[in-house]
Formats: structure tokens, sequence, C-alpha cells
């Protein structure tokens, strides 16, 4: 049998706070994705998304592509790369353009995108993302494709990621001292929102809590775009450390406790089920637990983790109908029993969203924690419009006579791209 032979190769990079992942990916002429390899090391030099160690962070970074590389069989060189820090924001802005009744053609929606260009005011922070979502035809708001139709006014929803520009800068340094070509710095929820939600839950409404290991970011779906995002300071390391400090052991093996023991519903049996724990440095003889008071402990930390994200959640808006669904991703979504807690804890429909649209992904990284890894290609393939790469000198051609004062606007947004 022939071999398959792929148009495209796609490669995503998630550096986490505890982990750094590659993937690679191949599209094949129907335009199905297959995973040729993965690779996946401990990450170091990496604080709650921040790089603190450049040496430490590029090295993990090099180590997961050349182990993707080597299961893959190929060379890469472009990568896409997430970026999950704290300092994410999102914000939506609007434009409108005037049709007179005629047909909307391209140079129609050209004039659209250099004028949501001109709205945007990053106020000295880096842009993401600035994508064009769904258009709407004079009041008829959801039109996804206009060109051919009739309309008095054209406008658009833009749908905009911020990030403080230096740690951007410092994590695409990181990878390009491995010798990579960054193709984009991608939001991780943007990632991981196309790995795990479906169309319908993005365009009927959908917060996605992705509990990362030192950061959990929070984002609201809805009309088909992300229209609002917070970031929370802690994630499951903060359970970890709990779990090292309660029973006086080191945190590798308080890691290994939570993620083999732990679970965030008790049980009747936990209080007969014993946990070994070994003997650490100290000298202290082996010794056991009992699972009940693991997660007693894991217990108290998310009572306070699901607080803290209910709160954020009613500060974005989201406290409509009970009826509406929560997705948790990240490696914290991977606890045993951790969608009947929250969804508890919440009052709302909730459920774990793993990588989808990847064909032979191994299951080893099937789960939640590997969501945005997934999620990088799915995004380089997609390719969305990002009014960033609209070229000035079309703007300008489309802007009806107004060039000169765009290219000023133009200037002032790359020295922020």
């Amino acid at each position: 049998m022939a071999a398959t032979r792929y148009e495209r190769l796609f490669t995503g990079i998630d550096i986490g706070s505890a982990k750094v992942c590659a993937l690679i990916a191949g599209e094949d002429e129907s335009g199905r994705l297959t995973v040729l390899g993965t690779g996946q090391r401990q990450s170091q030099g990496i604080k709650r998304g921040y790089v603190v160690d450049r040496d430490k962070a590029e090295q993990a970074v090099r180590e997961a592509i050349e182990q993707a590389e080597r299961i893959a069989g190929i060379n890469i060189e472009h990568v896409w790369v997430g970026f999950s820090a704290g300092s994410l924001s999102s914000d939506t802005a609007r434009a409108e353009v005037e049709l007179s009744g005629h047909r909307v053609e391209q140079e129609d929606v050209d004039a659209l995108f250099a004028a949501g260009r001109a709205s945007i005011d990053p106020e000295g922070r880096m842009i993401l993302h600035a994508e064009p979502a769904l258009y709407t035809l004079d009041d008829l708001a959801g039109v996804s494709s206009p060109i051919g139709l009739h309309a008095d006014k054209l406008g658009v929803d833009i749908h905009i990621v911020l990030a403080d520009g230096p740690p951007v800068r410092n994590l695409e340094m990181c990878v390009r001292a491995a010798h990579l070509d960054v193709k984009s710095i991608v939001a991780a929820p943007v990632a991981t929102g196309l790995a795990c939600l479906s169309e319908e839950e993005r365009d009927l409404g959908v917060a996605l809590v992705e509990i990362g290991a030192a950061v959990t970011n929070i984002s609201l779906f809805a009309g088909g775009m992300l229209v609002a995002l917070s970031s929370l300071p802690f994630g499951a390391g903060e359970i970890t450390d709990d779990i090292a400090s309660a029973f006086g052991i080191r945190r590798s093996q308080a890691e290994r406790m939570k993620c083999f023991y732990g679970s965030a519903m008790p049980s009747p049996r936990d209080n007969n089920d014993m946990v070994d724990i070994e003997a650490g440095d100290s000298g202290q003889p082996r010794r056991q637990i009992t699972r009940a008071q693991l997660i007693t402990v894991i217990r108290e930390r998310l009572d306070h983790m699901i607080g803290e994200i209910g709160k954020c959640l009613k500060e974005m808006g989201y406290s409509g109908p009970v009826g509406r669904q929560v997705v948790l991703a990240g490696g914290g979504a991977d606890m045993k029993g951790m969608a009947d807690y929250v969804q508890g804890a919440l009052g709302r429909s909730v459920r774990i969203g793993r990588p989808r649209g990847l064909s032979s992904l191994p299951e080893a990284h099937s789960g939640p924690a590997f969501a945005t890894m997934a999620g990088l290609v799915l995004y380089a393939a997609k390719d969305p419009i990002d009014l960033r790469r609209i070229g000035t000198r079309n703007i300008d051609e489309t802007a009806g006579g107004s060039g000169p004062v765009l290219a000023r606007l133009m200037k002032a947004f790359r020295r922020n791209f």
C-alpha cells in the first residue's frame, strides 16, 4: 500500500508550567489531519506561563520537538506556539461600512476589514489575535458569508486577544533559540476552544475553564467567537503543594498520589482504602494514610478554587439560565470525579473537554491536559483571517483615499503586534 501523501505539515508546541508538549500533524488531500508524532518533557524555566530561565526553557522545547520528530520521522521548521500566561485579556470591536443597497463585493469586505483594524486600540499591549467573526447585514446578525448579498450597511464583530508584550517575546525567543521558525503565537484559550468545543456550543454560549498547573484561564464563547477572557493565578499545582505540605512529602510523590489516588468526590470506601507514603530523605519510616485523608486535603483546595472560578464567571456576566454549559480542560480537569464536583458546586451542566478533530492521536495524549496542543494544530490548519496580516497597500486602496491617516495608524499598530 502506498504511503499517505500529506499536502501540509503543522506543528504545535504547548509550553506550560508543568510540561512542554509538541505535536506534528499532516493534512492529506481530503483535508483530514493525522497525528504523525508527539513529544513531551517536564517543563523547566517556566513559572505561571512566563519564562524565568531562558536556557532551561529552550532545552525543554528542544527535547520535546526532537522526540516528536523522531516518532514522525521528519524534521520540522515552522511551529505554532501556545501562550497561556495570566496576562491574557479579550475584547471585541465592531466595524461598519455603508453600501447604499448594492451587492457586497470582496472590495467591500476589504474596506470593512480596514475600518475594523483602524478601530482597534491595543493601549500599549500586544495583539495576539484580531479575527473577524460573524457579519451583520443591516440589522441581521450572524451572517457567515456576505459576498453576493445586498444591504445598506455591512458590519462585522472582531475578536481581539491582548497580552503583555515582554512575556510573549520571551517565549518566542526561547522557541527561536531552538532553531524553529515561529509562525504564530496563539492564545491557549483560542486553541483549546477549537479542540474541545463544537461549533454549536460556541454559537449558543459556553464557558471554557482550563485548569493548568499554575494558571486557570476562563473564557466565554457566544455567537461563534470568544467574547470574554479572564485568568486566575492558581492551578492544579496548588493541590499538589497542599498534599506535599500536609503529609511532609516531596512534590513528585504528592503529584503521583494526586493522579493515582486522588478524587474530587468522596466515596464510602475511602476510609478503608490505604495509600502508602514512601520514606523520604529525612529518614522517616514508611507509613500509610487513608484515601479519605488525601481527598479531604484535595477538597479543601478545590472548594477555594471553584469558588473563585464561580465568582469570576459571575463577574464576566455568565449568570444566565442554569442550563448553560461549562467545559473543563487542562490537566486539572483530569482528576477523577472532577466534572461531578464542579457541576454540583456551580449548579451548571459540566463536561470534560477532550481534543477532537485529529486522527491517530495517541491515547496518552487524548485527555484534557493536551487539548491546547491539539488545538494549536487545528488553528494552524484553519488559518483564520487575521486583520494584522492585511497589507497596508491593500487597506489604503480600499479606504476611499484615507491612505495617509491609515498608514500612520498601521505604523502605530505594528509597534504593538
